[in-house]
């Protein structure tokens, strides 16, 4: 299956290399970069995390990295929507237009 990362998650992983680079420059490249496979890898098992549904009624699917969360919807594809610290206010976010 193919795996399309959005531009809200491109954004997503920017923001939070450039937060982690303000106290670890080496750990945020690496980290990233375990983020973005933890992506690529939900080609092979896209329903293995649990599906949430957001207040708007999208059905998103949810994986876990770390502190972060990987949102994603999968259709004929996988498309990585948003990656977000898990103490964020994740659904405020998903249900935005």
């Amino acid at each position: 299956m193919i795996v399309v990362i959005a531009e809200a998650a491109l954004a997503d992983l920017v923001t939070i290399g450039r937060f982690i680079r303000q106290d670890n420059p080496k750990r945020a490249a690496t980290f990233v970069a375990e983020l973005r496979r933890a992506c690529q890898e939900l080609a092979e098992i896209p329903l293995a995390f649990p599906a949430i549904r957001t207040k708007a009624g999208h059905d998103l699917r949810r994986r876990r990295h770390g502190d972060y969360l990987i949102f994603y919807r999968v259709t004929d594809r996988v498309e990585v929507l948003h990656v977000l610290h898990g103490a964020q206010d994740y659904l405020a976010i998903l249900d935005m237009p």
